[in-house]
C-alpha cells in the first residue's frame, strides 16, 4: 500500500539507551548528595539541642554525648518555669517582633512608595544618604542609642526596641526598588485623574500590587526582631520585660548552670521562627527574587 503525498512518515524518536539513564542517574547524585548531607549538617543542632532538653545535667556532660531523648525533659521545663517568668519573656518576644514587623512595613511602604514615585529635589542625593547608613555597623550606635532612650525615659519598655528602627533604611530600599518594578507609573496617573487621592493611591493601588515585597519585609523583619539581643539587653532591665534571648542569657553566670533548662527554653523559642518560615518561605523567595529574571 502506496503512501499518499499527502502523509508524512512517521518519524519515531529515540529512545535514551541504559547508559545514557545511568549517566543522567549519575548527575542527579553528584548533585543532590552534597544538598543532602550539607542539610543534615545544618540540621543537626537543632536535633542536638531537642536532644539535651530531654537530658540531666549529669547526663550532658557525660562521654559518649548523648544523642537519643531521655527522660529528663519535665524536670528542665519545672527548673525553666521555677526560675524564670518564661511564658511572659515569650509574649514581650511576640509582641515587640509584632510591633516591629507592623511599624517596619508601614513606614518603609510609605519611604519606599515616595522614593518611587515622587520627583523632588535633593532626591537622588537623599536616597545616596540613607544607603550609605546600611554600612554603619549597629554596634557603633549603642551607646547613642542607649543615651536618646534613656533622655526619652524609654529605659525598660518595649517601645525602645521598635519604634526607633521602624524606618529602616533597608527596608526602604527593598519596598523602593519592588514599587518601582511593579507598579506602572500610569497607572498611579490614572489614578489621579479619576480623583483618587495620594494616601488612596498609595492604599488602595500600591499595596495589593506590592504584597510579596511586603511579605518578604515582614519575615526578614520578624526574624531579626525575634533574633534580637543586644538591643534588649542594654535595655531591658526586669526580668519581667526580657525577651527570650535574655532571659536564656540569665541562667548563665549563676553557680550551676542548668543547661539543659537553657536547651528547653531555646527549643520552644525556635518554633515560631520554624513555623514562619515554613509557611512563609515562599513570600520570601518570591519578593527578594522579584525581577531577578527579567530582561
Amino acid at each position: 500500500m502506496k503512501m499518499g503525498q499527502d502523509q508524512a512518515p512517521l518519524l519515531l524518536e529515540p529512545q535514551p539507551g541504559m547508559g545514557a539513564v545511568l549517566k543522567k542517574t549519575g548527575i542527579k547524585l553528584c548533585l543532590y548528595l552534597p544538598l543532602l548531607l550539607w542539610t543534615m549538617i545544618t540540621l543537626y543542632p537543632f536535633w542536638y539541642m531537642m536532644v539535651l532538653s530531654t537530658r540531666s545535667l549529669s547526663e550532658i556532660f557525660a562521654f559518649p554525648p548523648p544523642l537519643w531523648f531521655g527522660r529528663a525533659l519535665a524536670d528542665n521545663y519545672r527548673i525553666l518555669l521555677a526560675r524564670l517568668p518564661f511564658w511572659r519573656n515569650v509574649w514581650n518576644s511576640i509582641y515587640i517582633a509584632v510591633m516591629a514587623t507592623v511599624t517596619t512595613l508601614f513606614f518603609c511602604s510609605l519611604g519606599g512608595y515616595g522614593f518611587a514615585i515622587y520627583e523632588f529635589k535633593g532626591k537622588k542625593v537623599l536616597f545616596t544618604i540613607m544607603l550609605a547608613t546600611i554600612m554603619i555597623p549597629a554596634l557603633l550606635g549603642i551607646i547613642p542609642f542607649f543615651i536618646m532612650m534613656r533622655y526619652f525615659g524609654w529605659i525598660n519598655t518595649p517601645r525602645a526596641l521598635y519604634l526607633p528602627g521602624a524606618a529602616s533604611a533597608y527596608g526602604i530600599y527593598l519596598l523602593r526598588q519592588y514599587i518601582t518594578g511593579a507598579v506602572p507609573l500610569a497607572l498611579v496617573d490614572a489614578a489621579r485623574i479619576d480623583g483618587c487621592s495620594e494616601f488612596g493611591i498609595y492604599s488602595r493601588i500600591v499595596l495589593p500590587i506590592i504584597k510579596p515585597g511586603l511579605a518578604a519585609l515582614g519575615i526578614i523583619t520578624f526574624l531579626g526582631s525575634w533574633d534580637n539581643f543586644m538591643g534588649p539587653l542594654v535595655i531591658l532591665r526586669d526580668k519581667m520585660t526580657y525577651t527570650i534571648p535574655v532571659a536564656l542569657r540569665s541562667f548563665q553566670g549563676q553557680a550551676q548552670t542548668d543547661y539543659g533548662a537553657i536547651m528547653v527554653g531555646a527549643s520552644i523559642a525556635v518554633l515560631p521562627l520554624v513555623t514562619v518560615f515554613l509557611f512563609m518561605s515562599r513570600q520570601l523567595i518570591a519578593g527578594l527574587t522579584y525581577g531577578s529574571i527579567k530582561g
